[in-house]
């Protein structure tokens, strides 16, 4: 019996513990959970201007739009090549050539061709003119009756007439064929060589591609769009594209080829598009001329009171007081929005990776609130408005376009009001900065 007890008051004892533990464990599990999700409260903004973009992404690699395959007119031997790969060249200058003296002799055999042939159709000619004639004259100068000619025989005069004229022709092509082809190859525009496929001494023919150009200040990039999105994308329509390598920087672009077939891989329809970037030497122009009309307007003509004083005094040099006002005129572009430079001896280059955006849709100046404001019920969109005494008030609006941070309101709002951001949605700190039409390098 004692036995018993003990065993009971063991039992009993082990039971609490397990108890006592689950408790433990529930507390400690709850705590945790308190910690580690907070609870979200409605966020109150205030309605403001700006602009809104709705684009279509996607990456790609930077490839040169202008190149071109440069051959030789004619056959020869290649006597000197004049450029190497990565060099630069001017429009029209001499990048290769042939040795002339075969196409010398190939000249005078061409004209010695359209000389024989001239002299055949005219042999050809007088043949005729006799198998035509039908009447004769006799040695006392009386006319007397003609022969009877053969038509058939005159027909083959024709044709010989005719096959003379035809190689008559060939002769002259192949001459002016032969003085329009030259043996030299001249650069077509300002570029740079990117390949060289022949050496001199090396035999070629027509048509052989010794040397290849490119515009070093005109780049593409080819991405793939989606079936969802392709229908979106139209020739001529706005694009920007943003360098990988260089945070921040981003040059304006034109879409100017949509692919009229899918892609299919795994299933997955894509359309190519491509989009050609305009030249860094014209951005770079725009630019300053934009950074021009933001920044203030101070000749060293104009130096303040105090300046002017400073050198008159000798404390300051004229250049030291006109660097100041340089330095002075740059900080307040600044202030004022001026665009950021782009370095003058930055390039780009073929294979690097880009992110491209093609414009969708675009809205300036207009009123804008957080996707998380709006709610939708029975086909009609609410905002829900604080009223000035702090009440909450919902608020029929009517809506344009949105992304994915933001939504146009239309009508039903006024700016300056606050409205309530719902539970459980992010609100970005500030609206989408726009796409300036100037590129962005941060620190310069």
């Amino acid at each position: 019996m004692r036995m018993k007890a003990l065993m009971k008051k063991r039992v009993s004892r082990i039971i609490l513990i397990v108890a006592l533990c689950g408790v433990g464990a529930f507390l400690l599990i709850s705590a945790f959970k308190s910690d580690s999700t907070p609870v979200l409260e409605n966020q109150v903004i205030t309605v403001q201007r700006g602009d809104l973009t709705i684009d279509i992404t996607a990456s790609g690699n930077l490839e040169l739009s202008l190149k071109e395959d440069l051959a030789f007119e004619m056959a020869g031997t290649v006597e000197e090549i004049l450029v190497a790969e990565g060099e630069s060249v001017e429009e029209g200058q001499l990048l290769a050539k042939l040795d002339t003296s075969e196409w010398d002799k190939e000249l005078i055999n061409l004209e010695r061709d359209l000389l024989q042939e001239e002299i055949n159709l005219e042999n050809a000619e007088l043949a005729l003119e006799k198998a035509e004639e039908g009447t004769t004259t006799s040695i006392t100068g009386d006319i007397v009756a003609g022969r009877t000619t053969d038509p058939k025989e005159i027909r083959i005069k024709e044709l010989q007439v005719e096959l003379a004229e035809a190689r008559l022709n060939d002769a002259q092509e192949a001459l002016a064929e032969a003085l329009e082809a030259s043996p030299e190859i001249k650069a077509p525009f300002d570029g740079f060589i990117t390949k060289v496929n022949v050496n001199g001494g090396d035999e070629v023919k027509k048509g052989t591609i010794a040397v290849v150009i490119a515009d070093p200040n005109k780049f593409e990039a080819n991405i793939l769009v989606n079936e969802m999105d392709f229908l979106q994308v139209k020739l001529g329509g706005e694009a920007w594209v943003q360098v990988d390598a260089m945070q921040g920087m981003s040059l304006p672009a034109e879409v100017t080829h949509v692919s009229p077939t899918a892609t299919i891989q795994s299933g997955v329809v894509n359309y190519e598009v491509k989009v050609e970037l305009q030249s860094l030497e014209t951005v770079m122009q725009e630019q300053q001329q934009a950074r021009q009309e933001t920044m203030p307007n101070i000749s060293s003509g104009e130096l303040p009171e105090r300046l002017r004083q400073a050198i008159e005094e000798g404390e300051i040099t004229q250049e030291e007081a006109e660097e100041m006002m340089k330095q002075r005129q740059q900080e307040q572009g600044e202030q004022q929005g001026a665009p950021p430079m782009i370095l003058e001896d930055f390039q780009l280059r073929e294979g690097l990776t880009v992110t491209v955006s093609i414009v969708i849709a675009q809205r300036n100046d207009v009123l804008l609130v957080p996707n998380g404001a709006i709610t939708s019920q029975g086909g009609q969109t609410y905002i829900q408005v604080v009223l000035p005494d702090d009440t909450i008030e919902d608020q029929a609006v009517t809506i344009g376009i949105s992304n994915w941070q933001y939504t146009e309101v239309t009508d039903g709002l006024s700016e300056g009001e606050k409205v309530v951001v719902l539970q459980g949605t992010t609100t970005p700190s500030a609206p989408r900065a726009p796409r300036g039409p100037m590129p962005f390098i941060p620190g310069h």
